[in-house]
């Protein structure tokens, strides 16, 4: 008999069946669904530390990108003048008691527009 017709021919798809199965034998019905849950975390973790290390190192790379204001709204607003006062001071425009709605618009604009 030769070498060649002792060597299994396993496609793909019968490994996957093979290490279902050393799983199940290995870690037993009752600890299967919770090994899964602990590697479905774990991957999840994974994703959420890289795409954070992505969005920091594209913001390093893109200095104009981390300068940009960001207006920040933290509560809900009953007028529309008390929304711009809030964005005006959260993009750092402190005298804006004598404007007009208008003219605060245009100076908020101006201001997120520019780097």
């Amino acid at each position: 008999m030769e070498a060649s017709a002792l060597v299994m021919n396993i496609a793909g798809s019968e490994w996957i069946i093979i290490i279902l199965l050393g799983l199940v034998l290995l870690f037993g019905t009752k600890k299967l669904p919770q090994f899964s849950r602990t590697i479905g975390k774990a991957m999840g973790e994974y994703e959420k530390a890289r795409d954070t290390f992505r969005r920091e190192m594209e913001e390093a790379s893109d200095p104009a990108k981390s300068l940009r204001r960001v207006p920040k709204i933290t509560s809900p607003v009953s007028t529309e003048r008390e929304k711009l006062e809030t964005i005006a001071s959260s993009i750092g425009i402190e005298d804006y008691e004598g404007l007009t709605d208008e003219q605060l618009r245009i100076l908020i604009s101006q201001r997120m527009s520019s780097p």
